[in-house]
């Protein structure tokens, strides 16, 4: 299996911090943000790592993460997301480095000591999708369930949530995603999204999902940058690097 980190993205709910910067090299307490889901899929086993980066500081990536020996990854690679396309986009831009095998997807700015290792060393096909509740559900991919707690469909950022979980940053992909990705159009926001990408997989009946235990939030806004901040902070300086 490959990890895909996709970190693209201008961050411009971020600004000015990141007028100079890529938002996932911002600091969570006494590292870049992008080590948290780099440490996430190495401990999970997946050692080699696709960034997809882009945007005007792409190129600070390499002097963060340089050839990833030191983060326990094997082989590390580069990918450049010419425009913002969405997620989907984004790990599209992977193909070249892992077509043909199952991805684990995590986004730059989702930090999380949850430990997915069973799920990926399980992972045969399809597609598996990581829960968590949240405070905030309208921010992100919400899953509608039934009865049975089978998911129904995933309604992108709902301003009337039918749950209080999000799909999280996170996901795990037979290699039949690129396809899949190739037949999805553009949302109304001119995006490809990863939202029709899980609903794809759903409506093949090939979706599956767990809940990620852990503590897990994005880094995305002001507000959770200072939350995830606060909490690593607590948990005193990081021995992994």
């Amino acid at each position: 299996m490959k990890g895909i980190v996709c970190a693209g993205g201008l961050g411009t709910r971020l600004r000015p911090l990141t007028i100079t910067t890529n938002k996932h090299l911002l600091p969570i307490y006494d590292k870049p943000m992008i080590y948290y889901p780099i440490q996430t899929l190495v401990k999970a086993g997946v050692e080699d790592i696709i960034v997809v980066t882009g945007g005007p500081h792409a190129g600070q990536f390499i002097q963060a993460l340089r050839d990833g020996r030191d983060f326990g990854i094997r082989h590390i690679f580069y990918a450049y997301q010419e425009k913002e396309g969405g997620i989907s986009e984004a790990i599209a831009c992977a193909e070249p480095y892992a077509e043909g095998e199952s991805v684990a997807v995590i986004l730059g700015d989702n930090c999380t000591d949850a430990d997915i290792t069973k799920e990926v060393n399980e992972f045969t096909d399809g597609a598996r999708v990581f829960l968590k509740e949240v405070p905030d559900p309208e921010r992100f991919g919400v899953p509608v369930f039934d009865q049975s707690r089978e998911i129904l469909a995933i309604e992108e950022k709902p301003q009337e949530p039918k749950s209080n979980f999000a799909v999280v940053g996170l996901y795990l992909y037979d290699e039949t995603v690129f396809n899949k990705i190739r037949d999805l159009k553009p949302s109304q926001r001119g995006e490809l999204e990863v939202t029709d990408l899980n609903n794809a997989y759903l409506q093949e009946k090939k979706l599956q999902w767990s809940v990620l235990n852990g503590y897990w939030r994005d880094a995305g806004t002001f507000e959770t940058l200072l939350e995830v901040n606060r909490f690593w902070g607590e948990r005193g300086p990081s021995k992994e690097r």
